[in-house]
Order: C-alpha cells, then sequence, then structure tokens
C-alpha cells in the first residue's frame, strides 16, 4: 500500500552534528538538526537526506510542501503509510526520552 504521510518538522541549521529526534512547539514538531547553513537550499537538501536516513527510505520520497524558506516545514512523505506514522512517532518519543536523559 502506498500513500502520503505530512510531517511536521522545525529545522535547526548551522548544528554542530546531524540528527533526527525530538519535538519543540505545539503542535509538535520533529526537530531535524543539520550542520548545513540556511543558504541556497543547503539546509532542505540536508534535512531531507536525514529524514531519509532516519525513515530508511529514498529522499526523493520527500516533497516540501510548506515552509521552504523557513525553520517550520510541512512535508509529503510517500511510501507505506502505517510504517511511516510508526517511524515518525518512534522519533518524536525516542529523542524525548533521549532529551530527558541529557538534563
Amino acid at each position: 500500500m502506498s500513500d502520503q504521510l505530512l510531517i511536521e518538522i522545525r529545522v535547526r541549521p548551522n548544528s554542530s552534528r546531524n540528527k533526527v529526534g525530538g519535538t519543540v512547539g505545539d503542535p509538535p514538531r520533529l526537530v531535524v538538526a543539520v550542520q548545513a547553513p540556511a543558504v541556497d537550499g543547503k539546509a532542505n537538501e540536508a534535512v531531507v537526506k536525514e529524514l531519509a536516513k532516519a525513515f530508511d527510505i529514498r529522499a526523493r520520497d520527500f516533497t516540501i510542501v510548506f515552509g521552504e524558506l523557513g525553520r517550520d516545514k510541512r512535508l509529503l512523505v510517500s511510501g507505506d503509510i502505517e510504517a511511516l506514522k510508526e517511524k515518525y512517532e518512534e522519533l518524536q518519543q525516542t529523542a524525548t526520552l533521549q532529551q530527558r536523559l541529557d538534563l
């Protein structure tokens, strides 16, 4: 079954390392930290690459539909909708636990 899931993220460009996980804001958005600067679309490319690694799917399965120039973005992800939802929730929860342990 192939479908699309809409995910909301908050990008943190110029980070010390690339990382996907945790949530911020209300409604909660998945945090994607990338080392790339927010210049000439470099951060967007890095975001898609990191999300592809995290979801274990191809980068071309992601489409930015809102927030091309901002930190808050909405992306459509193509694939098995149930597997995508499960992975999205897992990324949010795992990182949240990690953030609690870091305190």
